[in-house]
Formats: structure tokens, C-alpha cells, sequence
């Protein structure tokens, strides 16, 4: 079945193209879960690449991310101040202590999937295990936001304020999207805003909630490869996601196993 296409170039999807999702949803959220189980110190971030692209490929699914604008890798993986859109490197090692972002994708029968989760490399200091918590569970108050008659504004209000009442930082420049055919689709989701307003949520919209806060300030700033994202004061930043859909009954989780 076609799109539903609104005026504001919103793609609604039909029940079955939802559940069609779900297929990219579990590979992706297998990838990641799996990579999990590999990471360790001395572990390069081109290893965990190489073993998410086949993950993904053994489960009929193709990387999403994989020459997507130009981008090198299956993965973005971004250690510590990096926040987003780290290039998977022979010559980055993980070390201990370290937190990485791994944010992938699969696309699967022709609709992506795209979640994140942020790791911890053997122990890490407490700050960054509040900021990990904090993080994953600012990303579930927005989920818990996505239900028809809510707006954006409602989902990033709710991500802004679990984040900031905290003492966290919340980053304006990068933001969640929509997602079907491709992994970019309107609205943009931001991690921040005001209840009441912004795009109002109507059931067959599906996007990706994925805040991106840091341990200090908001502000960030690309480095020289042109694709990583840092933050300006070096302080850590974590980052989680998840594709929802907007259903009748609520949020549907879309990237789960």
C-alpha cells in the first residue's frame, strides 16, 4: 500500500507497513544488542563495524548507514566527548573506562530500522554512569510522549526536562527524524521544546526519539573529517535511540528483538 503523504510531507504509514518495520526493527536491535557482548578494552571501533555489518547481512537485512551520504561505515561510533557520527577506525581502540555510542541501522525489505545505545568499556566513573542512566531513561520519557493528540513539543519537553532537572545538558544542533523507506523522513524530532506545540501526533507516523545529552555544556561542534560530532567543553556526551510508531494504543516500539 502506498504512503499516506500529509501536506506537511509527513509519510503516515498503514498498519501493515508498520508491522513490515518491525522485521528492520529486530535486526537492528539484534546488531546492536550483539556488538554489546563484544566490546572490551583493546577492541578497535573497525572491529565492532565489521562485526555489525555482518550481523546484519546474516539476517537478510542490508547497513543502513553504509554509504549513506558518503558515510564509511555500518556504524557510527563515537567514544566519550564524541556524541554522533564517529568513523569506525583501525586505529581507535577502546580503553577502559570509556563510554561508546553505537548507532546503527538495517533496512530490511526495502524499510529501516535505526537505534543507539551507549556502552560503558569495563568500569567506568560515576558520572558516566549517570549520565548513561540518565540519557536512556530521558529517551523512555519521550517514548512514553508519543501518543496521538500529544505533540513534539510534548516528547521533547518531556527529554529536556528529565535531562536538565538532572543537571545534564541537552544538544539543540542534532535531532531525532521520521523513518520508512529511508532513514531521514520528515518531521524532525527534536530532544527539546514546549508542551503544546509543535507538530500535533497522528497514528501511522513513525520516528526515531534519540537524545543526545552531555555531562556539561550543550554546545558542539564538527571536527575536521567533516562527520564527527564533539563536544565543545570535552566533556562526555551518551547517546540512545529507539524507532517508534505512533499507534492508537501508544508508542510502538519498533526496534526490539
Amino acid at each position: 500500500m502506498p504512503f499516506r503523504l500529509r501536506k506537511d510531507g509527513i509519510q503516515l504509514k498503514a498498519p501493515q507497513e508498520i508491522e513490515a518495520m518491525r522485521e528492520a526493527g529486530r535486526v537492528s536491535a539484534l546488531a546492536l544488542r550483539m556488538v554489546g557482548d563484544i566490546i572490551a578494552p583493546g577492541v578497535t571501533t573497525r572491529e565492532l563495524d565489521s562485526f555489525v555489518e555482518n550481523v546484519i547481512r546474516l539476517e537478510g537485512g542490508v547497513p543502513t548507514f553504509k554509504g549513506y551520504g558518503g558515510f564509511p561505515g555500518s556504524i557510527c561510533a563515537s567514544i566519550n566527548e564524541k556524541v554522533v557520527h564517529g568513523i569506525p577506525s583501525d586505529d581507535v581502540a577502546l580503553a577502559e573506562g570509556d563510554i561508546i555510542s553505537i548507532d546503527t541501522g538495517a533496512t530490511v525489505d526495502g524499510w529501516v530500522g535505526d537505534n543507539a545505545f551507549t556502552f560503558a568499556v569495563g568500569e567506568v566513573s560515576s558520572e558516566k554512569r549517570q549520565l548513561c542512566s540518565v540519557t536512556r531513561e530521558a529517551m523512555w520519557a519521550g517514548i512514553r510522549m508519543a501518543c496521538p493528540g500529544n505533540t513534539l513539543g510534548d516528547v521533547g519537553f518531556a527529554i529536556q526536562d528529565y535531562a536538565e532537572s538532572r543537571g545534564f545538558g541537552v544538544v539543540r544542533d542534532y535531532v531525532g527524524h521520521g523513518v520508512g523507506r529511508v532513514m531521514h523522513e520528515k518531521p524532525d524530532v527534536p530532544n527539546f521544546g514546549k508542551k503544546g506545540r509543535g507538530v500535533k501526533l497522528k497514528p501511522g507516523m513513525v520516528i526515531a526519539i534519540e537524545p543526545m545529552i552531555t555531562a556539561g555544556s550543550n554546545r558542539v561542534r564538527v571536527e575536521k573529517d567533516g562527520w564527527g560530532v564533539v563536544t565543545v567543553d570535552g566533556k562526555p556526551a551518551a547517546h540512545f535511540e529507539n524507532t517508534i510508531a505512533v499507534t492508537d494504543d501508544g508508542p510502538l516500539v519498533l526496534t526490539e528483538e
